[in-house]
């Protein structure tokens, strides 16, 4: 059977941007039209990221290109809907594909809070302070500047606050996490899997995610092999064990999916891309109550969006 699909995370415009290929069929995008129509992808996030090394002209400049690709994608694609707030989500009708943008780190803001507003009015529906280094806002994973949010991040985070927009922890350092999960009203980790189950620095605590929960705050378990057992091959099972993780918890109502496609190295084999999302659909199944697949594959994101 196929269960509709909200994926909180890929990197297809930095594809786009890199590259200029067709989002309509283009065989080098994880994440294009056809293969969101395949995997029955209903809402699908598009991240806007930067490469650190640009120069702060170049940054904004590439911010700025990605969010025109993500409107010519919407204009080239009238079965695509762009979903500007959250309750967009609850008038899209079948066929149609919604689409929303969010940030993968501010670097490209350069400590300008002008560039949230703008950003804003483009319909940024959740905001990751840092990639994983340092910027302005916070400190980023492997950060050792020991700042964890700035007061430029928390005048971001307030703004969030106000606007109902998502904080995203995703490669946050520990410090700046708990100084978001502080301050912000509606958090979420994008795409993000479980410490416990595989040792890695990207991935959440077991106390951090008690504290999600606690938060009732979304967690998104990501594809990367390198973040499901630390190495460049890893099978659905395995994803699977960061799921039963983190619902072992006490946070079944909160998993999602954030696949990270176009921003992946190495894949899962049958999940390589966004039009096999339904392969994953399928082993859930073998483990879990169909009720809990469809709150894994998109009802838990739509029971704790921001009011």
């Amino acid at each position: 059977m196929a269960i509709p699909i909200i994926d909180l995370h890929c990197d297809a415009l930095l594809r786009l941007f890199q590259r200029n290929d067709s989002f309509t069929n283009a065989p080098t995008l994880d994440v294009n039209y056809e293969k969101l129509q395949a995997g029955n992808v209903m809402a699908q996030a598009f991240a806007i990221y930067v490469n650190p090394d640009l120069s702060p002209l170049g940054k904004i400049q590439s911010a700025y290109k990605q969010a025109e690709y993500f409107q010519q994608l919407i204009e080239a694609h009238p079965k695509m809907v762009h979903m500007k707030q959250w309750h967009d989500f609850h008038t899209l009708q079948p066929g149609q594909i919604g689409a929303f943008l969010t940030i993968e780190g501010v670097d490209f803001f350069g400590g300008n809070i002008k560039f949230w507003h703008e950003f804003y009015k483009f319909g940024v529906l959740a905001i990751g302070l840092t990639w994983n280094f340092a910027n302005e806002a916070a400190d980023g994973l492997y950060s050792k500047l020991g700042r964890g949010v700035t007061d430029f991040g928390r005048e971001i985070i307030q703004l969030n606050n106000t606007h109902n927009i998502f904080t995203d922890v995703t490669h946050l350092h520990e410090q700046s996490f708990w100084h978001v999960l502080e301050h912000a009203d509606y958090v979420i980790a994008s795409h993000s899997n479980a410490t416990s189950v595989c040792n890695h620095e990207r991935n959440l605590t077991d106390e951090q995610i008690r504290a999600m929960i606690t938060k009732s705050a979304p967690m998104h378990v990501v594809y990367f092999p390198e973040f499901v057992n630390g190495t460049e091959q890893a099978d659905m099972s395995e994803l699977i064990k960061h799921i039963d993780h983190i619902s072992s918890l006490g946070g079944k109502h909160l998993i999602g999916l954030g696949s990270d496609f176009d921003g992946i190295s190495s894949k899962i084999p049958g999940l390589e891309h966004a039009g096999m999302h339904q392969n994953l659909v399928n082993e859930l199944l073998k483990y879990y109550r169909e009720e809990d697949v469809h709150g894994f594959c998109y009802a838990n994101f739509l029971n704790h969006l921001p009011k």
